[in-house]
């Protein structure tokens, strides 16, 4: 896919005829900068680098956090009540959220979430260093920290769209895709270590760290444009009253309808990760928690492959066939996994799942949004938020459930066919047809 031409003032360097070597190295730069255009913002190369900081520390919670309940419990359906929690809060409120982004300084917003979101890791680092963690206490931190997210990921995800510009979201949002899962390869194999020698809580402190990189960040932007925005009637009423305004918006346009409603049945059915990988890798591959660091690892490096090819593949609105396709590898990657027993052949399958997910989630994000206008974006990725993580608390459940009765093998083979349905039952809806212009 053709990039963006390079800029006029390369062109006017050109002329010049300087020696050739310098011509070459100006001629790389400017390929790299219409390869990634969103890079060309400073506030977005701020939030971006915050958040490759940041996110490493998320993956690594998530893994001592899973391999903390594990500890407790000893118990699948105890680790997917823990996801289920966390999640439970964005089920619920992800709709009122929306009014809320669309109306408050997205900036003002994030720097509050982000902050809370250390003192809630903070808290739990204490708690296991201390040996004081219970899994009461697990439970209620995961859902605290779930209220949080309810916010932030709605304000982080608009928020994009703000500090890049309309014409550089698609690279925006492939970028912020390839920092969360460059994190994914590094947070949880450092993770997977720090467990297997001191115990899980410097993955709980170091990630509480961590958000000072998004914070400081935040504060340092400048020149931030006013977004146009409908604020909507203020109040408890006003606030359900644009919620409600906004789902009949989205109705009315299946070409924003019909991607979030694929994404949310993957999202229930498959992207239970952090439920079925560490079952995986104790139960059916033997492993410990190093493996299972390695194991997220691979994930995460096959999901990086997939944001950088759409990082650096310009500005072009993702195609609608795409979005069928990178379901279809999820799908397809879940039921070959099930008959797997080999740590590389699993590793390669994750690799593999890793790379469909993003192509998916990170082209829904784009689609939605370059379909949106800016007076319902925070509302319409409240509604992607809900089907991408509040729908985590039903397929977490699910994911633990049918793991604790069948095993994981079971869990993979029903919910790989069942990802290739919904496939089907997303072109029947019609899409992946040509949209009028």
């Amino acid at each position: 896919m053709a990039g963006p031409s390079v800029d006029p003032a390369l062109e006017a360097a050109a002329a010049t005829a300087p020696p050739a070597s310098a011509t070459e190295t100006r001629q790389g730069r400017g390929k790299r900068r219409a390869a990634f255009p969103a890079l060309r913002q400073r506030n977005f190369r701020l939030f971006w680098t915050g958040q490759l900081v940041s996110l490493a520390g998320t993956w690594m919670q998530r893994l001592g956090q899973s391999w903390l309940v594990l500890e407790l419990t000893g118990s699948p359906l105890a680790l997917g009540t823990v996801s289920a929690l966390q999640f439970l809060p964005m089920t619920f409120l992800s709709l009122l959220a929306g009014p809320l982004v669309d109306r408050w300084p997205k900036r003002r917003i994030l720097v509050v979430t982000q902050s809370l979101m250390a003192l809630l890791a903070l808290a739990l680092g204490v708690l296991a260093a201390t040996g004081a963690a219970r899994y009461w206490m697990v439970l209620v931190l995961a859902f605290l920290l779930g209220l949080v997210n309810t916010v932030d990921v709605p304000a982080r995800q608009a928020f994009m769209s703000e500090i890049a510009g309309r014409e550089a979201l698609v690279s925006a949002i492939s970028l912020n895709s390839a920092a969360f899962n460059a994190a994914r390869i590094v947070g949880p194999a450092l993770s997977g270590l720090l467990v297997a020698a001191v115990g899980v809580a410097p993955s709980f402190l170091l990630n509480a760290a961590s958000y000072l990189a998004v914070i400081g960040g935040l504060l340092a932007m400048r020149e931030l444009p006013r977004p146009r925005a409908d604020p909507g009637p203020r109040g408890a009423r006003g606030t359900a009253a644009s919620a409600l305004e906004g789902l009949r918006w989205v109705r009315a346009r299946p070409e924003i309808a019909l991607p979030l409603l694929l994404l949310a049945v993957l999202s229930a059915a498959v992207i239970n990760y952090n439920v079925v990988v560490p079952i995986l890798a104790r139960d059916a591959l033997r492993l410990g928690a190093e493996g299972y660091g390695f194991l997220m690892s691979a994930l995460g490096a096959g999901s990086l492959a997939a944001a950088v090819l759409m990082a650096a593949g310009g500005k072009r609105e993702p195609a609608d066939r795409t979005l069928l396709a990178a379901a279809a590898g999820m799908g397809a990657a879940y039921i070959l996994l099930s008959f797997q027993r080999s740590f590389a052949a699993s590793a390669a399958l994750l690799a593999l799942l890793g790379f469909s997910t993003v192509s998916l989630t990170a082209r829904v994000n784009a689609a939605v949004q370059l379909r949106s206008d800016d007076a319902h974006r925070g509302r319409v990725m409240s509604l992607y938020a809900l089907v991408f993580g509040g729908v985590t608390p039903v397929g977490a459940l699910y994911a633990g459930g049918l793991i604790d009765a069948a095993g994981a093998p079971a869990y993979l083979l029903a919910s790989g066919l069942l990802a290739l349905a919904a496939v089907g039952g997303a072109f029947a809806l019609g899409l992946g047809r040509k949209r009028p212009e």
